[in-house]
């Protein structure tokens, strides 16, 4: 399916993402919708055309679980509800520990790399194979950004994605800012990343900013697209058409007339990049053959039936052990597992934090305005000894609660609107109307 040229919609840009020109289609974060209706915006966009994509961030596919039940349906909810051509997910884990581990449930927070080994990818295509049966449309995958790489990877980025479409038929997602952030921090190169992945399973391309600091390379989607980054879109437009480019933007909006101006740098950057504007031949893989049928190829069907038999349980536990040690290493201080580079660690575990600490201020905005400008390095301290066991929201409820254990905020007033603010969202059912406006007016004449 053509796409062609769209933007992440978001809450924040909507207007603007309404009022530019040339916007064929737009993705949207899956989770950040719900499964039975649709935000004015997004109705106004269907109605005239516009198709939307849910881009799902928490399934964790490349996790030693199984996929849940629940997300699973929730996504094919809002692909349903969207009419969606597609839906998009990521080559990550997002969580650890829990029955087969027997330890506590750890979130990250992030999408975090899984290892490129042979065990990984087996438990992977059976997860993805799983997600395949449930969903109503078909899946396509995104590589991710990573700042640490995992010891003793048996394959490289392009042959691990090569194998997962061959044995599962998944599409693919490619972020070739993902692949230029891979090149600062590991030293990947992304031309071969090309040259190895089967470009034809490509759905769609994503494009985004992020910024260098002390020689590491952070996925922000909160900046500019990069020169560097447009260079990986021309060596991938080089080989291939992609049926969809589309611009990623998540924080630090900036107004429209720019938005407008990095999509037409996007698209000057695939039309120079075409393989006719070119003086020479351009080298590509090509296409790649379909297997032969079963009934050709003993050893074909071999592999193929060995590729569809479930994933022993030695094998889940042995992945599961693995991703537990690392996220623990990176949320709860526990010490770094053999073979990681120990500085890139500490990379990742600040940045964890960091980004649990801008979530939490989004989702409970209430909580650095109680706390001022001692929000942040109270949370930072807090994240520090206490991993997150569920959702953001989850979270912001257990550090209020950490805070007023501790004795905080030394303010009165703002203990008393931190309390209440606590037991107004932990309580079996949310107080009355008249409970909440007599604890307002309380919190207003207290401030005076």
């Amino acid at each position: 399916m053509e796409l062609g040229t769209g933007i992440g919609w978001r809450p924040e840009i909507a207007a603007d993402v309404e009022s530019l020109s040339g916007i064929d289609w737009v993705e949207a974060v899956a989770e950040n919708l719900c499964a039975d209706h649709l935000p004015d915006s997004l109705v106004r966009l269907r109605e005239r055309g516009v198709t939307v994509v849910p881009h799902g961030v928490a399934l964790g596919l490349g996790g030693a679980d199984r996929p849940d039940p629940d997300r699973l349906a929730g996504l094919a909810a809002r692909a349903e509800l969207l009419g969606a051509p597609l839906v998009t997910e990521h080559i990550a884990f997002v969580r650890a520990g829990g029955p087969l581990t027997a330890s506590p449930r750890l979130e990250a927070g992030h999408l975090l790399p899984v290892p490129r080994t042979r065990d990984a990818l087996d438990v992977l295509c059976e997860n993805v194979r799983i997600a395949q049966d449930s969903l109503p449309v078909p899946l396509a995958l995104e590589n991710i950004a990573a700042l640490i790489t995992w010891p003793d990877e048996e394959l490289t980025e392009g042959q691990f994605l090569a194998e997962l479409v061959e044995r599962t038929g998944v599409r693919l997602l490619i972020d070739v800012a993902n692949l230029h952030t891979n090149h600062v921090n590991l030293g990947q190169d992304p031309a071969k990343a090309l040259d190895e992945l089967p470009v034809e399973a490509i759905a769609y391309v994503h494009v985004a900013g992020g910024v260098e600091k002390n020689g590491v390379w952070h996925d922000t989607h909160a900046h500019p697209v990069s020169e560097p980054v447009l260079e990986v879109l021309a060596e991938l437009r080089s080989r291939v058409d992609p049926p969809g480019v589309l611009l990623e933007r998540d924080d630090a909006f900036p107004p429209g007339a720019e938005l407008a101006g990095e999509l037409d740098a996007i698209r000057a950057t695939l039309r120079k990049a075409a393989p006719s504007a070119n003086p020479g031949p351009v080298a590509s893989p090509g296409p790649r053959p379909d297997p032969a049928p079963a009934s050709d190829d003993t050893a074909g069907a071999g592999a193929r039936t060995a590729a569809t038999a479930p994933v022993p349980a030695a094998t889940r536990d042995r992945t599961a052990v693995a991703q537990t040690a690392l996220l623990s290493a990176l949320v709860a201080g526990t010490p770094a597992p053999a073979g990681f580079d120990h500085r890139r660690l500490r990379v990742q575990s600040r940045a964890l934090a960091a980004k649990r600490a801008d979530v939490v201020a989004k989702v409970a905005p209430e909580l650095p305005e109680i706390l001022g400008n001692g929000y942040r390095t109270a949370f930072l301290a807090y994240a520090g000894s206490r991993p997150m066991s569920g959702g953001y929201r989850r979270d912001a409820l257990d550090f209020a609660e950490h805070v007023l254990i501790a004795g905080g905020p030394a303010d009165p007033a703002a203990r008393r609107r931190l309390t209440y603010w606590w037991q107004d969202r932990s309580g079996a059912r949310p107080p009355r109307r008249t409970t909440r406006l007599v604890r307002a007016a309380r919190a207003v004449l207290v401030g005076k």
